[in-house]
């Protein structure tokens, strides 16, 4: 959720990381879940609001800018367990070693029709529920794919595969960056990027039918930052490329882009139980 903020965010975050991950050797990195020695004995919880910039429909130039919320437990004698910056929300359903499952929700807001000229029909706000597989191969390497269906907007399937590569120094300095690859179903992206043949004589747009598949690829940056033991801040960076039959859409030719940038920062306070 203008393309100058995204910059500024970007940059920002990106310089910021630059000392951290000099700083956060492997060897410093524990096991998210495992027990450390200095970690409060206490259970605690860190809350986080900010503002978030993302596109206003998928594939847009445009961008809105809404909130973004932060919201982690951590039982007592453990660290926070990792969160990938841009992973739906969701829990562990089962968990065995570094292997978990469970369900995931996730939400794409509406797309007006004035939004794209004023002929082509509006997508309503999406609500997608699915499911999530996660493998931890290492302290500093995390595995993640999600897969949604919509019951409401879209209407389509979406699957992300993520991987994260972690620098950690406890709780107080967490470094995230990793590779992002994004397919989805034929509803989906008609929805988006389909122009109907009466759409097209009312929008003077070429008729298109995409077939679903690849849909983008590209990489997050997430940071954490602890300031005091209670404050500090939480923040991340997208983006994403536009390839395969969304990114030949006329729709993004005529009122999008297919470089796709987002972003955030968050102030977060922690306090045990």
């Amino acid at each position: 959720m203008s393309k100058t903020f995204h910059s500024s965010v970007a940059g920002a975050l990106v310089l910021a990381t630059l000392p951290l991950a000099a700083q956060a050797q492997e060897s410093d990195i524990p096991a998210p879940r495992a027990e450390t020695e200095g970690v409060s004995g206490e259970t605690r919880i860190r809350i986080g609001l900010g503002p978030r910039v993302v596109p206003s429909w998928p594939g847009s130039d445009e961008h809105n800018i809404g909130p973004l919320f932060e919201f982690s437990r951590a039982l007592p004698g453990e660290q926070f367990a990792f969160e990938a910056p841009d992973e739906s929300t969701g829990f562990d359903l089962y968990r065995a070693g570094g292997f978990s499952i469970g369900p995931s929700l996730g939400f794409q807001g509406k797309r007006d029709s004035e939004d794209v000229g004023g002929a082509l029909p509006d997508v309503g706000f999406s609500v997608e529920l699915g499911g999530f597989a996660q493998l931890e191969a290492s302290p500093s390497l995390r595995f993640r794919l999600e897969a949604r269906q919509a019951v409401s907007g879209h209407d389509g399937f979406i699957s992300v595969a993520s991987a994260d590569y972690v620098l950690r120094d406890e709780d107080d300095t967490v470094v995230s960056i990793g590779p992002r690859l994004t397919l989805t179903d034929a509803r989906y992206q008609r929805s988006y990027y389909g122009v109907a043949p009466d759409e097209a004589l009312a929008s003077g747009l070429a008729a298109y039918d995409p077939g679903g598949g690849l849909q983008s690829v590209g990489g997050a940056l997430g940071v954490v930052q602890q300031f005091t033991p209670e404050w500090g801040m939480f923040g991340y960076v997208k983006y994403d490329r536009l390839l395969g039959d969304p990114a030949d859409s006329p729709v993004v030719a005529a009122y999008g882009s297919k470089d796709q940038l987002e972003g955030g920062v968050a102030l977060t306070y922690t306090f045990g139980l």
